[in-house]
């Protein structure tokens, strides 16, 4: 087989280790992931509103407009959960009819196909359900965590996506100093736990942040998910970071295929 026929078979790479005291290892964590945004999507704004995570909308703005989204392109937002990047993302577009938001969650993909007026789609990051080259851009915000295995998704996230196609996730990476990660541990797993109790509506809400936490303590470092990006077929694979937490991974579908680098799922 030639060099320009080879397909890769990326290693599975999950994004942290089975985290057993939310959920049984050996049937996944994907329908406890599913059932907890379910159960908390009503609650979910109004604590982020509350507790900011520092990601308002001023920010994924600028996050999406670094990433190079551009008026009148066709994006998916993957995991678009209240749809708080895709909001932003129709902002920059000039129309809500060119996002599509896509969720494996009924819950959350509901509230924002009714706040939105985007096109909602059942689905994981790990099974798109579209044909080759189909969009502009690709974001997902904050949900890097929740996937089962960031090689599969990765390599979907590039075949969706057209000949020079962009990408932007955005996640919550730990602080590289030991002091700053305790102050952002201490901050998220008790003050926003404790939060959540006082003013959440669902009894699953403390909990949710809880395991927000847990897997950000325990997800890959940013050089594993770059050089997943790059053994997807992503090129000019970049990581912006913001306030030493926030980190924006960025990728180029090239216009011709790299020999090697296309992944199969």
């Amino acid at each position: 087989m030639s060099d320009a026929t080879a397909t890769v078979h990326p290693q599975p790479l999950p994004p942290h280790p089975d985290l057993a005291k939310y959920y049984d290892p050996r049937s996944g964590k994907t329908d406890f992931v599913r059932k907890i945004f379910d159960d908390t999507a009503p609650d979910y704004d109004r604590i982020e509103r509350l507790i900011g995570l520092g990601s308002g909308s001023w920010y994924r703005r600028r996050a999406l407009e670094r990433a190079g989204l551009a008026n009148g392109q066709l994006v998916l937002d993957v995991a678009i959960g209240t749809g708080l990047v895709a909001r932003e993302a129709c902002t920059i577009t000039g129309s809500p009819q060119r996002v599509i938001g896509l969720d494996p969650s009924h819950g959350m993909l509901e509230l924002a196909a009714h706040a939105l007026g985007i096109r909602p789609v059942i689905a994981t990051g790990e099974r798109l359900p579209f044909a080759d080259n189909s969009f502009d851009f690709l974001s997902m915000g904050y949900a890097l965590r929740h996937l089962s295995d960031l090689s599969v998704t990765f390599a979907e996230f590039h075949r969706v996506l057209r000949p020079g196609g962009r990408l932007c996730v955005l996640e919550i990476t730990k602080p590289a100093g030991s002091l700053a990660t305790l102050l952002l541990k201490f901050y998220m797993r008790s003050v926003v736990p404790g939060m959540a109790r006082i003013i959440g509506r669902r009894r699953s809400t403390q909990h949710l942040w809880t395991y927000y936490w847990d897997t950000i303590a325990a997800c890959v470092p940013p050089t594993a998910v770059q050089a997943a990006l790059g053994t997807a077929g992503f090129a000019d694979v970049g990581r912006h970071v913001e306030l030493g937490i926030f980190s924006e991974y960025t990728g180029t579908k090239p216009a011709t295929a790299v020999a090697g680098q296309t992944a199969s799922v």
